[in-house]
């Protein structure tokens, strides 16, 4: 699409960016979502433009390290001076300027809870390395999402804190001479600013449109009154007016719509209509009626009135810039965000040799630990002075003249550059995670046996699929008659599994409890190995026969009650998946004494199965 083809998106762009550049540290920030392009890179170079060339201008690469975000210890400046030296971050040189963060999508979660406190509070804490001081950080956000798929996306911490949601993918060019900005007008939109008055109406309809559009968060409705000030400040008033606030509502809080607006009844909907009436010859003399006006388009939409109230006013120019199917995309984008959070691979666990760095902690390199070297010399580096004026002082040296070579006793003739101590010695901590096991067992009972296979069957070929690249296990227990068998030990290979589906017969009672009790014993082995397992239990709950083999519906549901107990004490995450053809309530309780996620599944697929086996790894994992 290009920019003549959606001029709205281009004037949008152009007026989030003068708003931005009129109040940024207290906008927040702009995310923009589009791809590396001549767009947005004129996006960017027209921003930085309009800013103060005082203010400071950082590029934040995906990857940094807290060290140089954050600040903390100069270790180089600590060792040569002997006494602690205090390195300034990117948060501390950003200080009254903008922050651009550079594939803002993939950023870590401790990243963006360092920098959602840092937008809360305008300053940084530091307490690191031996170094606690408060540091002034009030900065602004420029987050470049460059996302392909519909889940890709900012994480909510740090979107909720920006302003402006820009989308530039498929423009081709920006008018910036259609908006008419100078600097010079910014620059009198600034000293302008502090002066400019918000009336309580203008804040009461911005929360009432939030409202209306199912906005949630009131930091939004403080950005809209923020930027509805920006407008009016630009636009050369002291006062905000109606028009400034339809600019706040179209670009604070029109993108952060989850739906559309209620349409209200007319006055006199409590009364019941008419009843049709039977259709009527015109009289000849009559004129021809009118034919009827298409009002679902927006141009034959009739104009709002002059005496409009603003709350109408402010929320028909937020509904106006919704774009098409936003609604639909956040409903796929959440579903998509639960499906990729879960299952990715199993629970994280501390690891001696092998695995992802996770920091340091104290203690000497044995049994085959590595030192963390960096580590080691910032516990070091404050103590040098005081440690080498105690060594001075034991070989009976003057603490200002450097040891001999015989004093120190060291084979060269100049003075230890660190002195280091055992309690300085710190050992890298390595994670690596866990792999995941998901356990099937399955109710073969029933005359209906044979669908709820296949739908197992399905589901497990899915799992195994993915299991090329997350690294996952399967297994199936099966359960009828009076016993419950492990039909398929834990494996990735799908053609095992398709063969043990495939020789399960049905029919017979439904022995819940034993088959609960299997599953237990076998995921308590699971997690035995190192490995974390996640169960589904397809059934429809209905137990009959009991631990000791016997049928009876009433011994049988207590034991199947007792089981369940046992399991979900045992910590494992469980999902119920009720394959009776209506949800039941004793499905649904025992579910709950399992502390299992419950789906009820009267026609279960294979793919809605295996989503739902991927939430129960993300529970997994937190158990775990």
């Amino acid at each position: 699409m290009t920019a003549d083809a959606d001029p709205a998106r281009g004037r949008d762009a152009l007026s989030a960016a003068a708003l931005f550049a009129v109040d940024p540290q207290a906008l927040g920030g702009v995310a923009i979502r589009a791809l590396a392009g001549p767009v947005r890179d004129q996006w960017l170079a027209l921003l930085c433009g309009w800013l103060p060339p005082e203010q400071p201008w950082r590029r934040v690469p995906l990857n940094i390290a807290d060290g140089r975000l954050l600040g903390g210890l100069d270790l180089s400046a600590t060792l040569s001076a002997s006494r602690p030296i205090a390195e300034r971050g990117l948060l501390a040189e950003a200080d009254g300027g903008v922050l651009l963060l550079t594939m803002a999508e993939r950023l870590s979660a401790g990243t963006v809870a360092r920098l959602a406190a840092v937008l809360d509070d305008g300053e940084l804490r530091l307490a690191r390395d031996g170094i606690a001081a408060t540091v002034p950080a009030r900065v602004a956000v420029i987050a470049l999402d460059e996302g392909i798929e519909a889940d890709e996306g900012l994480a909510a911490p740090l979107l909720d804190r920006l302003a402006f949601r820009l989308d530039l993918d498929g423009l081709r060019r920006l008018d910036t001479a259609a908006l008419g900005i100078e600097v010079e007008s910014l620059a009198a939109a600034r000293a302008r600013l502090p002066n400019v008055e918000l009336p309580d109406a203008v804040i009461a309809a911005l929360t009432a449109t939030a409202e209306q559009l199912g906005i949630a968060s009131l930091r939004a409705i403080w950005l809209a009154t923020r930027a509805a000030r920006a407008a009016a400040a630009l636009d050369g008033r002291d006062v905000v007016t109606d028009a400034d606030g339809a600019i706040a509502a179209r670009l604070v809080l029109a993108p952060r719509a989850t739906r559309l607006p209620a349409t209200e009844p007319p006055p006199d909907s409590d009364q019941a209509p008419p009843p049709d009436e039977p259709d009527q010859p015109a009289p000849a003399d009559a004129p021809p009626t009118p034919p009827e006006r298409d009002t679902d388009t927006e141009e034959d939409a009739p104009p709002l009135a002059a005496d409009t109230p603003l709350q109408d006013l402010l929320l028909a120019a937020a509904t106006a810039a919704i774009p098409p199917g936003l609604l639909a995309q956040l409903k796929a984008g959440a579903q998509a965000g639960k499906a990729r959070a879960a299952g990715k691979s199993g629970a994280l666990q501390k690891a001696a040799a092998r695995g992802r760095p996770a920091g340091s902690r104290r203690g000497e390199p044995r049994a085959g630990q590595r030192l963390a070297l960096i580590d080691t010399l910032r516990a070091a580096a404050p103590w040098q002075r005081l440690r080498r004026a105690e060594l001075d002082a034991r070989a009976g040296a003057p603490a200002s003249r450097p040891l001999s070579r015989g004093e120190a006793g060291l084979p060269s003739a100049s003075a230890p550059r660190v002195l280091v101590r055992r309690e300085d010695f710190h050992v890298t901590r390595l994670e690596q995670r866990r792999e995941t096991t998901t356990l099937f067992v399955v109710d073969a009972s029933g005359s209906s046996a044979l669908n709820r296979l296949a739908e197992a069957k399905g589901a497990v070929e899915l799992l195994l699929a993915d299991c090329y690249v997350r690294r996952d296990r399967v297994a199936v227990i099966g359960f009828r008659g009076a016993s419950a068998e492990l039909l398929l030990p834990p494996t990735r290979s799908l053609v095992r599994a398709k063969r043990s589906l495939a020789g399960l017969p049905g029919g017979g009672g439904t022995p819940l409890a034993t088959a609960l009790d299997a599953a237990a014993e076998l995921a308590d082995a699971i997690r035995r190995r190192g490995e974390t397992p996640g169960i589904v239990l397809l059934t429809d709950g209905r137990a009959n026969i009991g631990r000791d083999g016997k049928p009876g519906r009433a011994q049988a549901e207590a034991d199947a009650s007792a089981a369940a107990r046992r399991l979900a004490a045992a910590g494992h995450a469980t999902l119920f998946v009720d394959t009776s053809p209506r949800a039941q309530p004793a499905a649904a309780k025992l579910a709950a004494e399992l502390r299992a996620l419950y789906l009820p599944l009267p026609f279960a697929d294979a793919r809605s199965l295996s989503a739902a086996v991927k939430a129960v790894h993300a529970t997994g994992r937190e158990r775990g």
